[in-house]
C-alpha cells in the first residue's frame, strides 16, 4: 500500500517560505495543510495563494493540526538565522519532524541544543543545505563512487556574489546584515556543507577576513571577504574563498567547487549548470545540464527530506541533517576564532556522536 502524503505546515512566509510551499504543493509525497507568519498580512497572502488556512503563531497551528508530520521553519532574523531556534524547538517539543532553513542558527549554543533535542525527541531534523542537490553533484558523487577521483588531494570552493562596491553607500544600521560575521554565518553554511559532503569532516581551520575600503568608509560592519584554509580527516586539504559582491569571480562563475585526487579531477560551475572531469592524458569530459536557475535545487532538496522520512531512513543517515548543519556552524565559529586570534589554526568543536539504533544494526 502506498504511503499517505506527509502533512506539512510552513512557518515564515517570506520569499523562501513561499518557495518551500510551492515545492510541497508540487510533490506527491507531501500535502501542504497550513502556513504561519507573525505578520498577519504575509500569512494571509500565502494562505490565499496556496488555498490553506493561515496562522499567526506556531502554537495555534499545532493546536489546529495535531496530525502534522513536518513543520518547515523558514524564518529569518539577524544574520539570517536568529529566528530559527524558538519555532524549531517548539515543533520538536511537539514531536514533529522539522526542516529548517540555513543557517540552523546564528548562535552555536542554540544550534547544538536543537540537534541534541531532536535526538532526545527521536524525530527527524533536516536543514536546507541545498547546494549539493543538483545534477552536477549527482554526477560528481558517481565519479567518486566509481574510483575516478582516487585518493583526495585538494578541494577548492569559491562562492559568493558577483559585483563591486565602487563608492561608499548609505548603510542601514537596522539591517540584519549589520554585524561583523553576518556574511560568514549566513552564507558559509553552503560552501562548508558542500566541502564536507564530498570530503568528510574538517579537523583544522585557519581563516582571514576583511572588507574593502568602500565598506569601511561607509561604516559597514560586515566582514564581507573570507579566505579559509582547512584540513580534512582523510588528509585532503581545502580552500574556501567567499565575498559578498566586492569583486567579480573569474573561472567557474559565482559558484565553483573543484576536487582533485590521484585518479582525476572534477569541477562544478555555477552550482547547477556544468561539471567537467579531467583524467591524465585524456580530453576533459564536459556535462552541461542546461539548467541555469539555482532555484531548481529547492524542490530536489525538499523531496529528499520527504523521501527519507517516507522510507524510514535512520535519523542519523538522512541527507542534509541537523547534525550536518551543525557541522557547518562549528566550522564557521572555528574560522571566526582563527581570525580573531590573528590566523592561528583552530580545531573545530567535536560533533555529537552517532550511536545508531541497536534494533536495526546488524
Amino acid at each position: 500500500m502506498a504511503n499517505s502524503p506527509l502533512k506539512v505546515g510552513v512557518v515564515g512566509m517570506g520569499g523562501i517560505g513561499r518557495t518551500h510551499c510551492r515545492a510541497y504543493v508540487a510533490d506527491e509525497l507531501a500535502e501542504l495543510v497550513a502556513v504561519c507568519d507573525l505578520i498577519k498580512e504575509r500569512a494571509d497572502e500565502a494562505a490565499e495563494e496556496f488555498s490553506v488556512p493561515a496562522f499567526y503563531s506556531l502554537k495555534e497551528m499545532l493546536a489546529a493540526f495535531p496530525e502534522l508530520d513536518i513543520v518547515d521553519v523558514t524564518t529569518s532574523g539577524l544574520e539570517n538565522g536568529s529566528w530559527h531556534y524558538e519555532p524549531v524547538m517548539e515543533a520538536l517539543d511537539a514531536g514533529k519532524n522539522v526542516l529548517t532553513e540555513k543557517p540552523i542558527s546564528n548562535n552555536i549554543i542554540e544550534a547544538r541544543e536543537m540537534v541534541d533535542y531532536a535526538t532526545k525527541k527521536n524525530v527527524y531534523l533536516g536543514c536546507n543545505l541545498n547546494h549539493f542537490f543538483s545534477e552536477p553533484a549527482d554526477i560528481a558523487r558517481q565519479y567518486i563512487a566509481d574510483g575516478k577521483i582516487g585518493e583526495q588531494i585538494y578541494c577548492i570552493n569559491k562562492v559568493g556574489f558577483n559585483g563591486s562596491v565602487i563608492v561608499p553607500s548609505d548603510i542601514d544600521k537596522n539591517s540584519r546584515w549589520q554585524l561583523p560575521y553576518s556574511h560568514a554565518k549566513a552564507f558559509l553554511t553552503h560552501p562548508f556543507s558542500v566541502m564536507r559532503h564530498f570530503c568528510g569532516d574538517v579537523t583544522h581551520i585557519q581563516a582571514f577576513m576583511d572588507k574593502p575600503g568602500p565598506r569601511r568608509q561607509g561604516g559597514d560592519l560586515m566582514l564581507s571577504i573570507q579566505s579559509i584554509h582547512m584540513k580534512f580527516q582523510n588528509g585532503c586539504v581545502g580552500y574556501l574563498l567567499s565575498q559578498r559582491g566586492d569583486a567579480h569571480f573569474g573561472l567557474g562563475g559565482w559558484w565553483s567547487f573543484e576536487l582533485a585526487g590521484t585518479s582525476g579531477t572534477f569541477c562544478i560551475e555555477n552550482c547547477v549548470e556544468q561539471i567537467t572531469y579531467w583524467e591524465l592524458d585524456k580530453e576533459p569530459v564536459v556535462h552541461n545540464t542546461g539548467v541555469t536557475d539555482f532555484g531548481a535545487t529547492f524542490p530536489i532538496r525538499i523531496h529528499a527530506f520527504l523521501e527519507d522520512i517516507t522510507n524510514g531512513v535512520p535519523k542519523e543517515h538522512i541527507r542534509a541533517s541537523g547534525r550536518d548543519a551543525l557541522a557547518t556552524m562549528e566550522y564557521i565559529f572555528a574560522a571566526i576564532d582563527s581570525f580573531e586570534s590573528g590566523g592561528q589554526i583552530v580545531r573545530p568543536h567535536a560533533l555529537p556522536p552517532i550511536h545508531g539504533d541497536c534494533r536495526i544494526i546488524k
